[in-house]
């Protein structure tokens, strides 16, 4: 697996190295600490996420080192202690990780991933955690999405020349396709993470030549057995499928080869399809995909499938290498305990926005599944000493912790902990899986979960509760720190 090397330690918010410098001058460096990883809503208005990100975060902690020129660079804003620039010359992440693995359907308020760790170390990797995590979740989100619009069909991401600069295009294109596109456009993502690369032709390359005609008919001399055809660039009835089918005829034909495709870019895509397999099934050419791009996403795919679009492959573009409709993930990294004489004590953020209430503690996630449907019914947060028992007989009562008189009670049913651990003392102890086995993994999750959680409108909440001992904790907490002004 080939990864791109750039020393990324300095990708990080100011204040990180601010308080760590602090940390070190107040005796507090050797503190440990808990912080969590979540994020509080779900992107579009939808009923899930799905967890990405998690490869490059084992990368950048692996590599989490400060070079001459870094601490020289801090040495310049004078603000640093020489102690403290001396301890980051030894600067290694020790400490430990856990995480939900990428594919996995997540929920808000479940931890994506916890790190125990000194205060430093903790603190610093906050920035880069969060911007992995929110920036391939939110896409890997967006791309199933589509994926599922697409009911069956082929979806290509074509929107690397629209992306947020080259690191966006990359891993948006990797993240896409752990969310279940066939492949992308960008081939360096193809080359660096397996993603498979596609493409055809540009408007360009017919206007270069006197005809249409003649830059079809070349094209498919030069790619006989890879042949997708641009139909649009002058009228996609009047002469693009009328040329297209000519160069088929011309050149595949004699060579017995009946697979190829067109693609339309603009207009009436419902209609010209339409149109289109007509003229190519009537000319013999009923193999023939067709292809559409042009500014789509999931609710303009759902809407061409319902109108009786004759589309094989989406190609979709902006929509989803910025998600444009939902940019923004929303992940936060919040201190949840810390240790006080090898005891974990739990801390707590409060707000007047409830939303913004932390859930404390050093915890566990469980996935409840009925044992007789196979299906996911609901998340259980715990404290880190609890276990869930499951089986045959067990019988657990689950409450909406924001109205706790909303109350089921689950019977039969197999609890899997979702958290994995990552690295242990600094080293690491999980197997990064291929990503065509985070895209199984996305897979079996989404196959997991009831429709009414996976619609576009108005989805059904998945529960994800807390246990009856962590909701104690919290509103304990939230008790005794209400009225604390000092």
């Amino acid at each position: 697996m080939k990864d791109i090397s750039r020393n990324l330690t300095m990708l990080t918010d100011f204040y990180e190295l601010t308080m760590a410098n602090g940390y070190f001058l107040t005796e507090m460096k050797d503190k440990t600490v808990y912080f969590d990883a979540f994020y509080r809503s779900n992107p579009d208005k939808g009923g899930y996420a799905i967890a990405a990100g998690l490869e490059q975060i084992v990368q950048y902690i692996k590599d989490l080192t400060f070079s001459d020129e870094d601490i020289a660079y801090l040495r310049s804003k004078n603000i640093f202690s020489e102690n403290f620039l001396d301890y980051l010359k030894d600067f290694r992440f020790s400490g430990d990780i856990w995480a939900i693995p990428e594919g996995t359907v997540v929920f808000p308020g479940e931890p994506l991933l916890t790190v125990k760790a000194n205060a430093i170390e903790a603190q610093f990797i906050e920035t880069y955690v969060l911007l992995m995590l929110n920036h391939q979740s939110l896409i890997a989100t967006k791309a199933s999405r589509i994926v599922r619009a697409a009911s069956g069909r082929t979806v290509s991401e074509f929107g690397s020349r629209r992306a947020h600069g080259a690191d966006a295009a990359i891993l948006g294109a990797r993240a896409a396709y752990i969310g279940g596109v066939n492949g992308t456009a960008c081939v360096i993502a193809d080359q660096v993470y397996g993603v498979p690369a596609t493409g055809t032709m540009a408007h360009s390359w017919v206007q270069m030549f006197d005809t249409e005609y003649q830059a079809f008919e070349t094209y498919c001399r030069i790619y006989p057995n890879s042949v997708t055809l641009l139909v649009d660039t002058y009228n996609v009835l009047k002469s693009g499928v009328p040329n297209a089918i000519k160069a088929f005829d011309t050149v595949l034909k004699p060579l017995g080869i009946t697979k190829c495709a067109i693609r339309i870019d603009s207009g009436d895509i419902a209609y010209l399809s339409k149109k289109a397999r007509k003229m190519l099934d009537d000319a013999g050419w009923t193999e023939c995909k067709i292809v559409a791009s042009n500014s789509l996403d999931e609710h303009i795919i759902t809407s061409l499938i319902s109108q009786g679009a004759q589309v094989d492959v989406f190609g979709v573009g902006e929509s989803l290498i910025t998600s444009r409709s939902a940019p923004v993930f929303g992940g936060v990294y919040k201190l949840v305990a810390v240790e006080n004489n090898s005891t974990v004590e739990p801390k707590i953020k409060l707000s007047e926005n409830v939303a913004k209430v932390t859930t404390p503690h050093f915890k566990r996630v469980y996935r409840l599944y009925s044992n007789e449907s196979g299906m996911a019914e609901a998340d259980l947060i715990c404290v880190y000493d609890e276990t869930v028992q499951d089986g045959a007989d067990a019988s657990i009562e689950l409450f909406d912790p924001e109205a706790v008189w909303k109350r089921k009670t689950l019977t039969d049913f197999t609890a899997r902990e979702l958290q994995v651990p990552i690295f242990k003392n600094g080293e690491l102890v999980y197997v990064l899986p291929r990503i065509e086995q985070i895209r199984e993994n996305c897979k079996y999750h989404l196959s997991s979960m009831w429709d009414s959680v996976l619609r576009f409108y108005e989805p059904h909440t998945y529960y994800v509760d807390l246990s009856q001992k962590l909701w104690e904790i919290k509103r304990d907490l939230i008790n005794k720190n209400r009225n604390n002004t000092l």
